[in-house]
């Protein structure tokens, strides 16, 4: 696992291997779909006590990372 991806993990018993906020089932996916749909950030929170801000701008740097280097592979 990436270093600058602490709070990100990839396993492949855990969501079918999607990337999840370490420690949850709570995938970058989710969290991204959720900003794109308009949602604050304090109502993701809302949605997910366990998440924090910190996480949630762990998912929007995952995901600007991966789509900035597509040939890295993680997991």
């Amino acid at each position: 696992m990436n270093q600058r991806h602490e709070r990100i993990e990839t396993r492949p018993d855990i969501m079918g291997g999607k990337p999840v906020i370490r420690g949850t089932r709570i995938t970058v996916e989710q969290i991204l779909r959720k900003l794109g749909a308009g949602m604050t950030v304090e109502q993701i929170l809302q949605d997910h006590p366990r998440l924090t801000v910190d996480d949630i701008h762990a998912a929007e740097r995952f995901a600007a990372d991966y789509l900035a280097d597509e040939d890295v592979a993680f997991g």
